[in-house]
């Protein structure tokens, strides 16, 4: 099993990268935002509950598809200090039952995240949607840095399509192509 995390702000094109990524390799995604929708309308964002459940959902699934060799690709927004922990019970629930790990750090010059945070799509998914909120985030925390001690690929997808971030994830990580049908 290999285990594509793909971390980085919001609005830096995770999803649709890794939803590109999935339909070249036939891998399966598990975005971070599975697990917040399962639990948010039982308990609120932010509490100890919410994220014991959130991290319970995203941690057991990612063991049980490295058991069961499901090559997936999870997408979440780390944040370098406050997410250590978490990032690396991700990383051990796939190692630890004989899955691979490839870390992805996908990000785009400020600007071009001001522009993408507005798409109607995030907000439809109750993702961050106003350049303010974006902004702060990146104020409050360091979005842009890979988790200590381990090879991560970085991509500034600013100027790149998610067919060409896709590309450069499969080709550095060699993973296997999907016939096409």
């Amino acid at each position: 099993m290999k285990l594509i995390i793909i971390h980085g702000p919001p609005a830096a094109g995770k999803l649709t990268v890794a939803n590109e990524v999935a339909r070249r390799t036939g891998f399966k995604v598990f975005h971070n935002h599975l697990s917040i929708d399962c639990v948010k309308p039982v308990f609120d964002f932010g509490t100890k509950p919410f994220g014991r459940l959130i991290e319970l959902i995203r941690v057991e699934t990612i063991a049980e598809a490295a058991r069961e060799n499901v090559d997936m690709i999870h997408t979440f927004v780390y944040a370098k200090g406050p997410d250590d922990e978490h990032f690396a019970k991700l990383v051990a629930a796939a190692e630890e039952n004989g899955g691979k790990v490839c870390l992805v750090l996908l990000s785009c010059e400020p600007e071009v995240g001001r522009l993408r945070v507005t798409s109607e799509s995030r907000s439809r998914m109750g993702k961050v949607a106003t350049p303010e909120m974006l902004d702060s985030l990146h104020k409050n925390y360091d979005l842009l840095s890979p988790l200590d001690g381990r090879e991560t690929l970085v991509i500034d997808n600013s100027n790149l399509s998610a067919t060409d971030a896709a590309e450069r994830i499969i080709g550095h990580f060699e993973l296997p192509l999907q016939p096409e049908t």
